[in-house]
């Protein structure tokens, strides 16, 4: 009796929707859960003609798996995954191996990769994006760890992944917790990317009084750019338009204004801390979708605290296309910080990562993928050891040429009381980033005076570190500099 090519464990909506995406590839698919009846849910509604087999305990859906093994958890991150692990560790083989394509936290991913891999067996930790549709039909897979386990994976993987210009959206990211850890921080760029279309969309409603016709108006042209054209404005454009049935209002503006948060971009930016690499906007992203929680408390400061109440006038489609431009500024910082992160993790974690690369595989299937990303590539194509995206020709020049309307647009929010987190972070990431002179010399100073903490002077070579004892000035100091009153 022939025997099932994939195994698929936990059978939520990924769980189901990359079964039948891979079945629907030619590879014959084996599913468990732990719940029969969610099993036979499944099986009576989309997978009782196609060639899946429905197991019901760990044993039979093992040996239903032809050898090399190939089985993918999709249950919740942290305990769950290495419950099934321990109880799948007993009946596997060497050569077989585990994939695990939740959102787990590359830490964990690193621990199980080491102890699967000193028994003889592959562990893969894979971010898988696209949501529902994108594990049906076609997602951004980002695999790491055991290699070679990875490369009998690779036809079945570059079946099911989405397919773009140049490729399938999948590619060996590296060793260890590599792959989850460049999906955390794909999911940071995300966090970021969608607290920048919202505040443009705070600033066209709230500025401008825009309308949802307009809004989808505004949206759906700025899809229509390269610079904009991206999965989060198409469906920030289709959003919209929606008309919620009960009050014949767009839905949009029904929807309680609290936002939930997995994880994700919280690690991303704690982890960002820990490596001393600076993600403002994402951090402005993870930050703003915290105060959006607190939303009684909100409302309660509304009654009290009260802001500016002057009135635009100037010219509306003006002020719209500044807007675009600072989005697409801001934009440009917020994957400029996500690279830079990716690269300084390589480096600590030896994954080394080819950002060319993992920029291609972003290109489809997942939910940051934006026509700009092939800019992105390239710039990392020419210049695998580009300091930081904003040093890319094309990419500078952009935020020289818009940097004024940017400007505009923040002074203006700032003026009339909207809040714009993520646009002002990613202004003042570029600002701190091209000067060559900030006042951390203060700092410094600070630190060394009540901590002794030392500096580096600039008249001497770096490495090099100095103590004063600030507290004894000299009488020819203070003939310089004057008495303090």
């Amino acid at each position: 009796m022939s025997k099932q090519k994939f195994g698929v464990i936990g059978l939520g909506v990924m769980g189901e929707n990359l079964a039948l995406n891979v079945e629907s590839r030619g590879f014959p698919v084996a599913v468990y859960n732990r719940t029969g009846s969610v099993t036979d849910k499944f099986m009576a509604a989309r997978g009782g003609t196609k060639q899946v087999k429905a197991t019901y305990s760990l044993e039979d859906f093992v040996t239903s798996l032809e050898r090399p093994r190939r089985i993918l958890l999709m249950v919740k991150a942290g305990g769950p995954v290495d419950a099934v692990i321990a109880q799948l560790k007993p009946l596997l083989e060497e050569g077989d191996m585990i994939i695990d394509g939740g959102n787990s936290l590359y830490q964990d991913t690193e621990r199980r990769t080491k102890d699967l891999e000193s028994t003889g067996l592959g562990f893969v930790g894979m971010g898988v994006s696209g949501g529902e549709e994108g594990a049906l039909k076609g997602p951004s897979l980002m695999p790491g760890g055991t290699e070679q386990a990875y490369r009998d994976l690779e036809p079945i993987l570059t079946a099911i992944a989405a397919q773009v210009n140049d490729g399938p959206c999948v590619t060996y990211i590296g060793p260890g917790g590599s792959g989850h850890y460049v999906k955390m921080v794909h999911n940071g760029i995300e966090y970021g990317d969608m607290q920048l279309i919202a505040e443009a969309y705070d600033l066209l409603k709230s500025i401008l009084g825009l309308d949802h016709r307009q809004l989808h108006k505004v949206f759906a042209e700025w899809n229509t750019t390269p610079e904009l054209d991206s999965f989060l404005i198409e469906i920030t454009a289709d959003i919209f338009r929606y008309l919620d049935p009960t009050t014949n209002g767009p839905l949009v503006e029904m929807i309680m204004d609290s936002a939930g948060q997995k994880g994700t971009g919280r690690w991303t930016a704690a982890d960002a801390l820990e490596l001393g690499v600076a993600i403002p906007t994402i951090a402005a992203a993870v930050n703003a979708r915290i105060m959006s929680s607190v939303k009684e408390e909100r409302v309660a400061a509304s009654k009290q605290l009260t802001g500016p109440t002057i009135k635009f006038d100037g010219d509306v489609q003006e002020f719209i296309n500044k807007v675009r431009d600072a989005l697409y500024c801001s934009k440009i910082c917020s994957y400029a910080q996500g690279m830079d992160l990716l690269s300084k993790a390589s480096k600590q974690f030896g994954y080394k990562l080819n950002l060319g690369e993992v920029a291609r595989i972003w290109k489809g299937g997942c939910i940051i993928r934006a026509a700009f990303l092939d800019k992105i590539k390239q710039a990392f194509d020419e210049n695998p050891e580009l300091p930081n995206l904003l040093l890319a020709p094309e990419f500078k020049q952009t935020i020289l040429d818009r940097q004024e309307a940017w400007r505009d647009v923040i002074a203006m929010s700032n003026k009339m009381g909207i809040p714009v987190p993520a646009f002002s972070a990613s202004l003042d990431y570029f600002d701190s980033y091209r000067r060559d002179r900030l006042p951390q010399n203060l700092t410094q100073a600070q630190r060394d005076y009540f901590g002794a903490h030392t500096y580096e002077r600039t008249d001497k070579p770096r490495g090099e570190f100095f103590h004063t004892e600030w507290t004894q000035v000299s009488e020819e100091t203070l003939s310089k500099t004057g008495q303090p009153e």
